[in-house]
């Protein structure tokens, strides 16, 4: 499923028990997805500030720091506020599945379940949130990105941009409302053997921002300071 958009979704699994852990890595790898595992919660927390990932698999009851209160935490930073969060736990009452949906998970899965149906919601989620994968083509509010084509339109006005510029955007409409770090939009642009300067990053997303804004239309990357962008048409 991740053909459309030629890229490799990322994964990461937090879950304590090995045997478990090991379950969901062997059924996702199987699905074309790379996957990352942390066994507890500071792990969890570690490896996200480290590399963001596509996705988090989310056991509620982790050693260190609970499912609940990771979930807590990255719902209200920044960088990690629309990261996609399927929790999994063996609470199944209702009002266990609400306060897990409430403090801010996409989608709740009550243990035992089955690594198809993790997977159909993983899809599920992800189609919401990485539109790309539905297709081969891109829309973020009034702009439409022909990932075939090769070809981007704003409103009713072909717009040209560079192979490089051209990267940058399919990333961020990839994403949309989701700040990137000025590393992972190389990572996700370049890829991650390359060497390039973070300031080639604002260097690139300022002629974005000039093909984009050519007609006096509304600025949709938002710079966020020491961090780097994200899209956000400001609803």
């Amino acid at each position: 499923m991740t053909s459309a958009a030629n890229a490799i979704i990322s994964i990461l699994v937090a879950e304590d028990e090995p045997a478990q852990a090991e379950v969901l890595k062997y059924n996702l790898e199987a699905a074309g997805f790379s996957v990352r595992i942390a066994p507890d919660g500071d792990e969890t927390l570690l490896q996200i500030d480290e590399e963001l990932p596509d996705l988090l698999v989310l056991d509620w009851m982790l050693p260190e720091v609970s499912g609940i209160e990771i979930c807590r935490q990255l719902r209200s930073a920044e960088a990690t506020r629309n990261l996609p969060i399927i929790m999994l736990t063996a609470r199944g009452e209702e009002d266990d599945r609400i306060r897990g949906l409430e403090v801010g998970a996409d989608d709740y899965m009550v243990k035992p379940y089955s690594p198809g149906e993790l997977i159909a919601r993983i899809n599920s989620v992800l189609r919401r949130t990485r539109p790309a994968l539905s297709g081969e083509r891109l829309e973020f509010a009034d702009i439409v990105l022909d990932l075939a084509a090769r070809k981007v339109t704003r409103g009713d006005k072909m717009l040209s941009l560079g192979p490089t510029e051209f990267r940058i955007l399919q990333t961020l409409m990839e994403r949309p409302g989701r700040v990137l770090s000025r590393q992972q939009i190389i990572d996700l642009a370049w890829g991650s053997n390359v060497f390039i300067e973070d300031r080639t990053v604002d260097v690139h997303i300022k002629r974005l921002r000039a093909a984009l804004d050519s007609k006096g239309t509304s600025d949709i990357i938002r710079t966020v300071r020491g961090f780097g962008y994200a899209l956000d048409d400001g609803k």
